[in-house]
């Protein structure tokens, strides 16, 4: 739009996300929103209306994730927004660039008292970066900039935007829209590139520490060029998984699964770690102590440094310059050894060959990872939901392709698995993507499978049956605990897909698993295969054998 006019409130504001690039608007609008629905008909936006608001920001949040555009998602006022609550967190702790829409009565003359009246912008505040009410359409412009530039700068997160129902329909005389601009991050100066360097160099031990930081701003390709250079070994948070390769042969593991894991043998020999994507959202991959490892901490912002966390060496700057520029400066140091690294990666691969070909049934845990990685090609995304299972594939599952695991170790929220596979099966309409659900976080939002037939998306839905919340009564037996409040029932989960229009199936035996995951793939569209489940591998693997297991000598 070019110089000003007269123009409506609510098409501004759909004009203002156009011009950011908005391609789809995940969401359930109320009364109050007409406006704004009529001016998003008009446009060249699409809806994708859910079934709750809670799935609609985790879609736009997992819409953000995937391309490091902002997600947009729309509600309407009082319980339509605050379902966005536990979305907003989801982004907010996940660093996901989101922007919530949300409704409101009318602000210049009310008629309705306090009907469904919540002070949402107060309400949003604690877990958004930007939260603001539009009293005036002639800001909507600026209004929508800002928040798509917090929204997106470092770190990523939720911003939201309340547009009142007399604002929306209102004339304004229009500014100019403001065109948007791309994030500019400076390079780490060369002082403290040259530190590290030969903090490198000088190290014994030295191992890469890749964090969710690294996952967010896609530079894989300068990580794996860095391996390849050192040839110094890596390791990754849950979140920092996919980053580089996982199929690497210098590549040791998932950290901060447990302490007592054959990954934190390595960690503990380790006399330097490179800490790429540092995010203190994640439970601490390592814990430092005076005297002990140094640490280089790489990212966009300085470290927060507290008891337990407090590097030597700081390259704050746009991480994938960062990365390039100290490799350029990097070849392999005659000091570094390696070759404990080597033994630690081939005890940790030798331990997850362990139950992958397990006859048992129902399935143990590692069978089932095992099975997921034969059926998903390298660009195959699976989008864990929260629940026991997470554990095992941040343990077992090994990635080929970066930002194929969609793997919430930030909120750790129950629900968001499906949405988020949907969100991923409509990017990405060509490749294999799978939600693997436990059978308490499928249900929190299995409603969404409507939306999911509805929209035409291809999308397998895995559902680890156990018919109790599995993770939490784990803790209880591990804690010494009574078994006790949390089992319960489940439908037919053939049938309750059937009433959806998706394909059902139930997994009978475990050579049946394979074969009907890829006829599932191969007939298209959206099918949902149950299977149960034998947690009793949960002790066995993860806290009797870590606590018999002693380091390498």
């Amino acid at each position: 739009m070019d110089g000003t006019r007269d123009v409506k409130a609510s098409d501004l504001l759909v004009r203002a996300l156009e011009n950011e690039g908005v391609d789809y608007i995940f969401g359930i609008p109320g009364e109050e929103n007409l406006d704004f629905l009529e001016s998003l008909r008009k446009s060249s936006i699409r809806l994708v209306l859910t079934r709750h608001e809670q799935a609609a920001g985790f879609m736009a949040a997992t819409y953000g994730r995937l391309t490091g555009k902002v997600g947009v998602c729309l509600s309407t006022l009082g319980p339509g927004a605050t379902n966005f609550m536990t979305a907003a967190a989801y982004a907010d702790l996940g660093a996901f660039p989101m922007l919530m829409i949300t409704g409101q009565k009318p602000i210049k003359q009310s008629k309705q008292g306090r009907f469904q009246i919540v002070d949402v912008v107060a309400t949003m505040r604690p877990v958004t970066k930007f939260a603001r009410q539009i009293v005036n359409g002639g800001a909507i412009p600026a209004l929508v900039r800002e928040a798509f530039r917090l929204a997106r700068e470092e770190r990523p997160g939720a911003v939201l935007l309340e547009l009142p129902e007399d604002i929306a329909e209102e004339t304004v005389h229009a500014p100019s829209l403001i065109p948007p601009t791309t994030p500019r991050y400076a390079v780490c100066s060369d002082g403290p590139i040259d530190e590290a360097v030969e903090m490198i160099e000088a190290a014994k031990y030295p191992l890469l520490l890749v964090g969710a930081g690294a996952n967010r701003r896609r530079v894989i390709q300068e990580l794996t060029t860095f391996v390849a250079r050192t040839g110094i070994p890596f390791f990754n948070t849950q979140m920092g998984k996919g980053v580089v390769e996982g199929q690497s042969d210098r590549y040791i593991g998932t950290a901060a699964l447990s302490d007592g894991d054959y990954v934190h043998c390595a960690i503990d020999r380790s006399d330097l770690v490179i800490n790429v994507g540092h995010d203190v959202v994640e439970k601490p991959p390592f814990l430092m102590r005076p005297g002990g490892k140094k640490v280089i901490h790489v990212n966009f912002d300085t470290a927060v440094v507290d008891e337990v966390y407090f590097p030597q060496l700081e390259l704050v700057g746009d991480i994938g310059p960062t990365i390039a520029k100290l490799t350029d400066r990097l070849s392999p140091s005659p000091n570094h050894d390696f070759s404990y690294f080597e033994r630690v990666r081939a005890e940790v691969m030798e331990h997850l060959k362990e139950g992958a070909d397990d006859p048992r049934f129902p399935l143990i845990p590692q069978r089932i990872v095992a099975d997921v990685r034969k059926v998903m090609p390298a660009d195959g995304i699976i989008a864990l939901d929260n629940g026991m299972y997470k554990i095992w594939f941040a343990r077992n599952y090994r990635t080929v392709v970066a930002n194929t695991v969609l793997l919430d170790n930030a909120l750790a929220t129950m629900g968001a698995g499906l949405p988020s596979a949907m969100a991923a099966a409509m990017l990405h309409p060509d490749r294999r993507v799978m939600a693997v659900c436990g059978d308490g976080g499928f249900m929190m939002n299995s409603q969404e499978l409507e939306t999911a037939v509805r929209l035409g998306l291809n999308l397998v839905v895995l559902i680890l049956d156990d018919s109790s919340y599995g993770m939490i009564r784990w803790k209880q037996a591990v804690g010494g605990f009574d078994d006790w409040g949390l089992t319960f029932s489940n439908p037919d989960f053939v049938k309750y897909a059937e009433s959806y229009g998706a394909k059902g199936h139930r997994i009978e035996a475990t050579e049946d698993f394979v074969p009907t995951l890829n006829a599932c793939y191969e007939a298209g569209g959206v099918h949902l295969v149950a299977v149960p489940v034998d947690y009793s591998e949960n002790k066995r693997v993860l806290i009797d054998e870590l606590a018999q297991r002693v380091c390498l000598i």
